[in-house]
């Protein structure tokens, strides 16, 4: 199911914004939709970000690229059109118990104050607009489809995309034009990575042919 979700909720920090989010929980049971909605965007750049954790290291898990590069690659659309992301429903509408769930989020709220203290809104124009929003989305859609290559076992190949992912994510939901500028360059970074690979991949089969 998608459907528009308005994004009015970005010049707040997320941990405001999940501060809102835990506020508002007065019922027994919540959905990961009712969730996502109420953050709007910047539940989904959380998410994104906390998709992108586990590749801050050179070498991922095989197989795990692919199941979160496809996540972040939702998610991305859904920023650059402005829609709810696409999810099973058995999943978005799973009903989750208050009082386990509550927890959680706090634990999470400590770590996005202390991540406050280092973003702030600046360069808006790397952030302001629909039309900068859109272009936000799609290099961050690239960066996961970057991400779902099939080259876990080649040192970096998931680091590069997963550090542009967590730093457009994080740019993007606090306004700070800084930190997208510098995802933007992990991207670059990371294509000019994949393309020197490639080359040399090429070469080599040249040679062997040779």
């Amino acid at each position: 199911m998608t459907t528009a979700i308005g994004f009015n909720d970005t010049d707040k920090s997320t941990s405001a914004v999940l501060q809102d989010v835990i506020d508002s929980m007065h019922d027994e049971h919540v959905t990961l939709r009712q969730i996502l909605e109420r953050m709007g965007e910047s539940g989904l750049l959380l998410l994104c970000g906390l998709l992108s954790l586990p590749f801050l290291v050179p070498v991922s898990i095989p197989g795990v690229s692919t199941v979160f590069g496809a996540g972040i690659v939702l998610i991305g659309i859904a920023i650059t059109f402005n829609r709810f992301p696409w999810l099973p429903e058995k999943v978005a509408d799973r009903k989750l118990e208050r009082a386990r769930l509550v927890p959680v989020l706090e634990r999470g709220l400590k770590v996005l104050r202390k991540v406050d203290r280092f973003v702030r809104p600046r360069l808006p124009g790397l952030t302001a607009g629909a039309v900068v929003n859109r272009i936000n989305g799609l290099v961050l859609t690239a960066a996961g489809v970057l991400l779902m290559m099939p080259l876990s076992f080649i040192p970096f190949s998931n680091t590069l995309p997963g550090v542009a992912i967590l730093l457009l994510s994080t740019g993007i939901s606090q306004r700070d034009g800084m930190v997208v500028a510098m995802g933007h360059l992990m991207v670059v970074l990371t294509l000019v990575y994949f393309s020197a690979l490639a080359y040399a991949g090429f070469a080599a089969g040249q040679s062997l042919l040779g």
